[in-house]
């Protein structure tokens, strides 16, 4: 009975997540890591590991959520498969390295992080700051490069590299649609690798709550998946209704109060 409660639980974050990252269009991880560590929290799951496990869980939702979204783009012909295979590499090993440092921190100090970066982000919403198009694109080690910065540090915070990828994307000559549909499949390696060291990185720690896989959480996984892809066209729908400045400047200001309440 407990599990069947906890379940319905996540799949009430999953509703509110994919609602949400439909509402503004972001990907999810900004919404489900700080929502996870709070219900880690209220399980009573060890504050040195919740963070740990909610960056781990976010990623393993992200390749499933993420896929249909790149499948889409794909079939649209959106995707940019040259440079797509150019970042490849260093998103890889990126992803790698980001977990393993991760996995170095201590639990505060990688939500301070994450604070930050969300603190960030929001300023970067408020003052509606878009991505400078460009006209060059760098070569295949500049790419690769990119590809390592934006793997790792999408990895570290359990996001799936978006944030980054459409704004370097549009720097090296991208299109917005192509943009947005590389950087959808570019997600793809970040999260599968992510997750996959983060269950490594975790395996059989001893602070690990049950129906945790090291650093992924099972059942908040298959809640997450199961109500946020259906909610996330209810939030695409309201996001057509609702002015775009004041979505904005709402969603900055949710991930400001967000950021604060990680460093404090």
């Amino acid at each position: 009975m407990t599990l069947f409660i906890t379940l319905l639980g996540y799949l009430a974050l999953g509703a509110a997540a994919g609602t949400m990252a439909g509402l503004f269009g972001v990907g999810g991880g900004l919404i489900i890591v700080p929502a996870l560590v709070f219900a880690f929290g209220l399980q009573g799951v060890d504050a040195a590991i919740a963070m740990h496990l909610a960056v781990g869980t976010s990623l393993a939702t992200i390749l499933v959520t993420g896929a249909s979204s790149a499948w889409a783009h794909y079939q649209r012909g959106s995707i940019q498969r040259s440079w797509f295979l150019s970042l490849l590499p260093g998103l890889v090993l990126g992803a790698i390295a980001g977990v393993f440092v991760a996995g170095a921190l201590s639990g505060g100090l990688l939500g301070t992080l994450f604070g930050l970066f969300v603190i960030l982000v929001a300023a970067k919403m408020a003052l509606g700051l878009g991505p400078k198009p460009g006209t060059v694109a760098p070569g295949r080690l500049g790419m690769g490069v990119a590809g390592g910065v934006i793997g790792g540090v999408s990895a570290l915070f359990g996001i799936g590299g978006g944030t980054l990828s459409v704004p370097w994307l549009s720097r090296c000559g991208a299109s917005m649609t192509q943009a947005v549909g590389t950087s959808a499949a570019c997600g793809l390696p970040i999260a599968l690798f992510g997750a996959a060291t983060f269950i490594v990185v975790g395996w059989e720690h001893p602070l690990l709550p049950a129906w945790a896989t090291g650093f992924v959480m099972w059942p908040a996984f298959l809640g997450i998946v199961i109500a946020s892809v259906p909610f996330a066209r209810v939030g695409a729908r309201l996001a057509h209704v609702l002015p775009a400045n004041v979505l904005r400047l709402a969603f900055a200001a949710l991930l400001t109060a967000v950021g604060l309440r990680f460093l404090l």
